[in-house]
């Protein structure tokens, strides 16, 4: 692929497929500003020369454990405004061809919303997915409350958005939000057995198969971001998301 060489992801040319691995290990992937934009960039080679793509996370037992906090406390009423992870997610799900996210451990937050994304994910058995956003004072605002809606139905996205519950494996296949459950030594294995499966189809009609699918989505995400706007502006927000950083930063006591 011919986009610039990124500092955020990894990126590997397959047989019908693009291999894109997050690369952020020491923050377990957590999506900052820089690589938003490494994944636009990759996003419009995508558009340009559309092909499959399989996303997963090099981190061991974590695929993306949100949004980079320091950042988000620091963003206001006009970067919710500006939609600038809902943006990205969107353009995600809009590319021409089938997305998959190969997922092992944690997806929270933003990295779970990333993974709503994209049109199929496989996991392995100590795959979690959840939603925090409540608890440091915003909403699931990247797509979650309108994704989980369409992909689980309203009950089960309450239960993750309002209970707070995290889907493990076992429900997250039971509940069809998982493709399927493998090891995760065979999850990239797996991951291109599918995108080999569906490359064998006729490329113009997995675009329009795909087009068709996903026509009905509107323009929930405007409300996302007006009540994200409010909420980034509270001062409960900032005050839940610097206590998250400082105990973050609190050295761990060693086990006796």
């Amino acid at each position: 692929m011919s986009i610039p060489k990124p500092n955020t992801l990894r990126v590997e040319q397959g047989e019908g497929h693009v291999l894109v691995t997050l690369d952020r290990p020491a923050a377990k992937n957590a999506i900052d500003a820089e690589m938003i934009g490494d994944l636009h960039a990759l996003c419009a080679e995508l558009e340009r020369a559309p092909q499959l793509m399989i996303l997963t996370g090099g981190a061991d037992g974590v695929f993306a454990g949100g949004a980079d906090i320091g950042e988000l406390r620091d963003r206001r009423r006009d970067d919710a405004l500006a939609g600038i992870n809902l943006n990205l997610f969107n353009r995600i799900r809009a590319l021409p061809m089938p997305t998959i996210a190969a997922i092992d451990g944690y997806a929270l937050g933003g990295g779970a919303e990333l993974s709503y994304a994209c049109d199929l994910r496989i996991i392995t058995p100590r795959t979690v997915f959840g939603q925090p956003e409540p608890g440091l004072g915003i909403i699931a605002g990247a797509g979650a409350t309108f994704r989980l809606v369409r992909l689980l139905g309203e009950s089960v996205a309450k239960q993750i958005l309002l209970a707070g519950d995290w889907v493990k494996a076992d429900r997250a296949l039971a509940l069809g939000l998982a493709h399927s459950v493998v090891e995760p030594a065979e999850l990239l294995d797996a991951a291109r057995a599918l995108a080999a499966k569906m490359g064998r189809n006729s490329a113009i009609a997995m675009r329009m198969t795909k087009l068709a699918v996903d026509a009905a989505e509107s323009a929930h995400p405007q409300l996302d971001l007006a009540i994200q706007a409010l909420l980034f502006e509270d001062e409960e927000k900032i005050s839940r998301m610097t206590d998250f950083l400082v105990k973050k930063s609190q050295p761990k006591n060693p086990r006796p």
